[in-house]
């Protein structure tokens, strides 16, 4: 007898809340119970024109929803009051999520959060590729940002395959996503973040714990991903080529090439959409075949990726969902059921 679907609700549709949404209908063993949010904005009302059924994420909007014309099918409470669902995946603003926690403790319900919140919140952080295992059957998980998730790939397999002395990456942020560009930004200007390391470095140390790295941070006036430069001090000696067959064998690691004409971010979003995902989406993350090189001593790596803020993490959301349920216990097999159903690659063309 087959194992009945996993039962998720997305609390917040907002970038991320939206994509994680899509990814669950794709994905065989789960089943969207709905969203819920807390505006009738219209987003939310294009998902209720699809036909997914709408909450309000707590009851006092759910008249305000309404007058708004969506059609509402309650409060978020009504579904977990009823244990009608089995893990909520939180994509609400930073720091929303950590007070949504004492819902979701009342009501014994799994939660994912989302890397705007603190690693204490969950007390898991996650990235499929490197600690898995350490999400099973946990009550809570939190996916880790887009920059923290793209290191954890790139800088993360070196580690796992040869092992990594030290690591400094330098991350240049996008100022703000494309949907805020209208309200919020800067323009002409490189704002950096002073406070040295930046979060980023830290962050990953949640998640692969022996991991020496230290980030530095700076927004740029775009708003069209992030993009990493990479100097990684390795154990022992390693040629270009071990270098490239450890990306190449990396889930959700893609190799470019500046040769190709994808010489800034606006080629990779360009690649993205000519693609044929979903929103443009890029799901893997994309590095410089030629800007990959090592020191002329073996011991250092110098590497160049792009991180699509937006979709990179929709895949470790995906597989959190089968960790905290234990729907499937194997790392590998779950990000393969992931990548499958979510069209991921390992070669753009």
């Amino acid at each position: 007898m087959s194992r009945p679907k996993v039962r998720v609700l997305v609390n917040g549709y907002g970038v991320i809340g939206k994509r994680v949404a899509d990814a669950v209908t794709r994905q065989p063993d789960m089943e969207l119970v709905g969203i819920a949010d807390v505006v009738a904005d219209w987003r939310v009302k294009l998902a209720a024109a699809r036909g997914i059924p709408v909450y309000a994420s707590t009851p006092d909007k759910e008249d305000e929803m309404r007058k708004r014309g969506l059609k509402v099918e309650g409060s978020m409470l009504d579904l977990l009051r009823g244990g009608l669902v089995d893990v909520v995946v939180d994509c609400t603003p930073a720091k929303v999520g950590a007070k949504n926690k004492e819902v979701y403790e009342k009501y014994g319900v799994k939660a994912i959060f989302q890397g705007g919140e603190k690693h204490e919140v969950a007390g898991v952080s996650f990235v499929a590729q490197r600690n898995y295992g350490e999400a099973l059957g946990k009550q809570y998980v939190r996916v880790v940002s887009c920059n923290t998730t793209a290191i954890c790939r790139v800088v993360g397999a070196l580690h796992e395959r040869i092992g990594v002395r030290k690591a400094r990456v330098t991350i240049f942020r996008r100022a703000v996503d494309v949907w805020e560009s209208s309200r919020t930004g800067i323009m002409n200007t490189a704002v950096p973040e002073l406070q040295v390391p930046s979060h980023h470095g830290p962050d990953a140390r949640t998640v692969i714990k022996d991991l020496n790295i230290v980030t530095m941070a700076a927004k740029g006036s775009h708003n069209l991903y992030h993009l990493h430069m990479a100097m990684v001090e390795v154990n022992g000696k390693v040629t270009r080529d071990d270098v490239l067959k450890i990306l190449d064998e990396e889930p959700r690691v893609i190799f470019v090439s500046g040769e190709d004409g994808i010489d800034g971010l606006n080629s990779i979003f360009e690649l993205s959409r000519d693609l044929g995902r979903p929103r443009g989406d890029l799901y893997e993350i994309p590095v410089w075949r030629d800007g990959v090189s090592v020191s002329t001593d073996g011991t250092e790596v110098y590497m160049i990726w792009a991180t699509p803020n937006e979709s990179n993490v929709i895949p470790e959301n995906i597989d959190a969902i089968r960790a905290v349920t234990e729907l499937e216990k194997d790392a590998k097999e779950s990000i393969s059921k992931t990548d499958k159903h979510l069209g991921v690659i390992k070669k753009a063309y």
